[in-house]
């Protein structure tokens, strides 16, 4: 068996991996479908402007999908050297449905993009459309097979043990486990929703600055951003209170932890907490009176919320980071959601072009969705330890045999690579976005003429 310090080292780099690799999905599939929709509209209306949107979205999009593409691959290897006895487990189940993923997903984006990329002059733009189709299936094919895969280990279901490996048996329980029903139509409203403020963000940088040359471009990506925001905001917040339901009854170590209590003594919402946990109790906490059982669906306000230390102490997670990881994915969304309502009501209202105030709150809001990502999945996966395989898979009993030094020395490797490549990838979407999108082939129609 592996040592603390290998397990710790082990579990940070995975950390780090995959919030890497789940900042490019967070974006690019939102990306692909915004790029489907606008060369749909190309070809049906003939204008230049969904044009000239989709040829600046591209560019972002490509170098954000390869990384995505490298990221992910790099996750695969690394459950085979750093977590071999969780590989050996539960290869029979997870092993089939990454490869049902590179299988359907991967090869058919591989098979599309190219021409969806540099297919302008070569092909039909109806031909480009359908590509653009194409990989968007495919990135929502990813997002679709990776969440059973990863729902299965949160609730795992529809399998057979045999001298400690998961073989399967029931392959559609297996795929369309419990979890997934709820954490799959969260997640890929998540993912639509980050791209949505990543567009509108940016969006709104060409309106702030007065690049008068981008206006048309701005204030239709700005427009169908807001648009869509307005109408998957409600709907996200009912798949995230339905998923936090789910997760109380099949996870309740995990909400207690997210909750921020230890003694079940406490009505109230707690918004700071400094938990000390070999003591088992918090040395601060803010707390919001009566609020933490109204939003537990007690509308007295009296109902105690559970403490953590009714769940065993060799079954309890991290409070800190399920806590603050929820606080901040819990408190942009509610700012995502009010950003969204002010945008609606300037549109009515036909201010939303030129409330400036407005716009430069867009501008900050464009890493939300991403860091909202991040957040939520910080919860997700520190709440579901110290199980890799939820109830049935020790994270410390899925460790290969590994040395401390080891572990440390591939850490440091990732942790440099990965700064390196984030820095880059900022980068060009810094300068991508300075030089702003090209001018469209033909003049503009319609009422989004370019302002003198």
């Amino acid at each position: 068996m592996a040592s603390p310090a290998a397990i710790e080292l082990s579990r940070w780099q995975f950390a780090i991996t995959a919030i890497f690799h789940m900042s490019f999905p967070a974006l690019t599939v939102g990306l692909s479908v915004l790029l489907a929709v606008v060369q749909t509209a190309y070809v049906r209306t003939g204008n230049p402007l969904y044009q000239q949107i989709f040829r600046f979205w591209k560019k972002i999009f490509a170098v954000g999908f390869g990384l995505g593409v490298v990221a992910g691959t790099v996750m695969t290897f690394e459950f085979g050297l750093n977590w071999g006895v969780f590989a050996h487990a539960v290869g029979p189940v997870i092993g089939v449905t990454i490869g049902m993923e590179v299988i359907t997903a991967f090869f058919l984006e591989a098979g599309f993009i190219g021409v969806m990329l540099y297919g302008e002059g070569r092909v039909k733009p109806r031909t480009m459309a359908l590509a653009s189709w194409m990989v968007a299936s495919g990135t929502l094919l990813s997002t679709t097979w990776i969440l059973s895969a990863n729902s299965w280990m949160q609730d795992p279901a529809g399998y057979t043990e045999t001298a400690g490996q998961f073989h399967p048996g029931d392959w559609m329980t297996i795929l369309l486990n419990p979890a997934f029903t709820y954490r799959f139509p969260h997640m890929l409203l998540a993912v639509l929703i980050s791209a949505s403020w990543f567009v509108g963000g940016i969006s709104a940088w060409y309106l702030v600055k007065q690049r008068r040359a981008a206006f048309p471009f701005a204030r239709r990506c700005l427009s169908i951003a807001l648009g869509v925001l307005a109408i998957l905001m409600p709907i996200q917040f009912y798949y995230g209170d339905a998923t936090a339901g789910f997760m109380a009854q099949h996870q309740p170590a995990k909400l207690q932890a997210l909750e921020g209590n230890w003694q079940t003594d406490n009505n109230g919402y707690n918004l700071v907490v400094i938990p000390d946990t070999g003591q088992g109790k918090n040395d601060l906490r803010i707390t919001v009176p009566h609020l933490g059982a109204v939003i537990g669906h007690d509308l007295t306000g009296e109902a105690h919320v559970p403490g953590l230390l009714q769940s065993p102490p060799d079954e309890r997670p991290n409070m800190w980071s399920v806590f603050y990881g929820f606080r901040a994915m819990y408190f942009i969304a509610l700012a995502m959601f009010a950003t969204a309502l002010a945008g609606l009501v300037l549109r009515l209202r036909r201010r939303l072009f030129d409330s400036r105030r407005f716009l430069r709150w867009m501008v900050w809001m464009t890493p939300a969705g991403v860091i909202a990502i991040t957040g939520g999945w910080i919860t997700a996966e520190t709440g579901r330890q110290p199980w890799v395989v939820y109830g049935k898979l020790r994270t410390a009993d899925a460790l290969s045999h590994l040395t401390t030094a080891e572990a440390a020395t591939t850490l440091t490797a990732f942790v440099l690579l990965y700064a390196t490549l984030l820095a880059i990838w900022v980068r060009y979407i810094v300068r991508t976005v300075k030089a702003g999108p090209e001018a469209p082939a033909a003049p503009i129609l319609g009422k989004e003429a370019p302002v003198a």
